[in-house]
C-alpha cells in the first residue's frame, strides 16, 4: 500500500462540470476525516474559472507551479460538451501532464476529461474511456486509444479514466482502496451514502435502468414492484392483477415493450443483487438466496453458473 501523505492536484479546466470535480474531493476529504494526508490543491490555466453552470471557481493556483511526484495524484475534471470541439489548453499545460507521468504521477480523468488526456499522448494505445455519449467521437478523434465501451472506469499502468459524473467517485474509492485497503474505503463510501463501490467492468447503464426505454406505465410498475420485492415469489396472475390487464396480456406487452420475458427480467435483477450481496456483505451463501428470492443457495448457485460462469465464492473473491 501507498503511504497516505500525498497531494492530489485537481485540474479545472474551462467550464469545468461542478459535480466531476466535486465528487472526487469528498472522497479525499473523507479519507483525511479519517486520518490520512491528503493535500488538496486547486490548478488551473487561470486564477479563476467559470464553471458549466456559471459559478465562478477562484484562488487557484496555476499548474505551471505545481510539480506533482510519485506519490501524488492528478485528477482532471470533465467540462462542457461545448468544449471539446475547442480543448483549448495551451500546450505547456500538456508538457506538465507528460512530465508528471515521466515522474510516475497517478493520473485521472473524469468524463471528458479524457479528451485532454487523449491529446496530451498519454492514452495512446491504453485501455481507457469516457462517457458512453462521447466514446465514438473519443474513438474517432484519437485511433490510437484502445478506447472501451460501457465500462466504468479503468487502469493502464498509472493511467486511469472514468466515464464521468458520479464515476469519477468510483475511481476515487477504487484509488483509496489501491492505496489503504478495502475496509478504508467502504468506510469513506458510507460517509458519503454512496451504495457500494463499483468495480470498473460494471456497466454504465444500471441494471435497474435496462429495459425501461418505453412508455407502458402498467408495465413500469410492474418492473418497480419487482425491483422492490425480489425476495419475494409471485406468479404471473400476482403481478397481472397488481395493473387490472389478464395473464396472457402482460406476458404478451411485457415482453413487447422490454424486448425479455418478465422471467428474464427478474433473473436479471437477481444476479445484480447477488453480485452486490457477495461483494459488499458478509452475510452467508443461503441468506443472500433467500434475500434474491431463491429457496436454496443450491438455486442460486446454478444460476450465477449458468449466467456469470462463476460460482458465489469465485464472484466474492473477484469483486472484493
Amino acid at each position: 500500500m501507498i503511504k497516505s501523505k500525498a497531494t492530489v492536484y485537481f485540474y479545472i479546466p474551462k467550464h469545468v462540470s461542478l459535480l466531476d470535480l466535486s465528487g472526487v474531493v469528498e472522497v479525499f476529504q473523507e479519507a483525511n476525516n479519517l486520518g490520512f494526508d491528503y493535500k488538496l490543491k486547486f490548478v488551473s490555466s487561470q486564477t479563476s474559472m467559470n464553471s458549466n453552470s456559471g459559478l465562478e471557481l477562484s484562488s487557484l493556483t496555476h499548474f505551471t507551479e505545481a510539480n506533482p511526484q510519485k506519490n501524488d495524484i492528478i485528477f482532471v475534471s470533465g467540462f462542457s460538451t461545448n468544449q471539446l470541439t475547442k480543448l483549448s489548453e495551451d500546450s505547456s499545460f500538456f508538457e506538465w501532464l507528460q512530465n508528471a507521468n515521466k515522474n510516475q504521477t497517478t493520473i485521472c480523468s473524469v468524463c471528458t476529461g479524457a479528451f485532454l488526456l487523449a491529446k496530451s499522448g498519454l492514452l495512446d494505445h491504453k485501455e481507457c474511456t469516457t462517457h458512453w455519449k462521447f466514446v465514438e467521437k473519443l474513438k474517432k478523434d484519437f485511433p490510437l486509444l484502445k478506447t472501451q465501451t460501457n465500462t466504468l472506469y479503468t487502469k493502464s499502468d498509472n493511467i486511469y479514466t472514468s466515464a464521468g459524473i458520479v464515476t469519477g467517485i468510483d475511481l476515487a474509492l477504487f484509488l483509496i482502496e489501491e492505496r489503504h485497503g478495502k475496509d478504508t474505503a467502504t468506510a469513506i463510501a458510507k460517509e458519503l451514502v454512496v451504495y457500494k463501490r463499483r468495480n470498473g467492468t460494471d456497466e454504465q447503464e444500471s441494471v435497474y435502468l435496462q429495459n425501461r426505454n418505453h412508455r407502458d406505465e402498467k408495465i413500469h410498475t410492474i418492473q418497480d414492484w419487482i425491483i422492490y420485492n425480489l425476495e419475494k415469489t409471485s406468479n404471473i396472475d400476482f403481478l397481472a392483477d397488481l395493473v387490472f390487464i389478464s395473464p396472457r396480456n402482460l406476458t404478451r406487452i411485457f415482453k413487447k415493450e422490454t424486448g425479455i420475458t418478465i422471467a428474464e427480467y427478474r433473473t436479471k435483477l437477481r444476479i445484480e443483487k447477488a453480485k452486490s450481496l457477495l461483494a459488499n456483505s458478509d452475510y452467508k451463501i443461503e441468506h443472500i438466496a433467500h434475500l434474491c428470492g431463491y429457496k436454496t443457495s443450491k438455486q442460486l448457485r446454478v444460476v450465477l453458473d449458468e449466467h456469470v460462469y462463476a460460482l458465489p465464492t469465485a464472484i466474492k473473491n473477484m469483486l472484493s
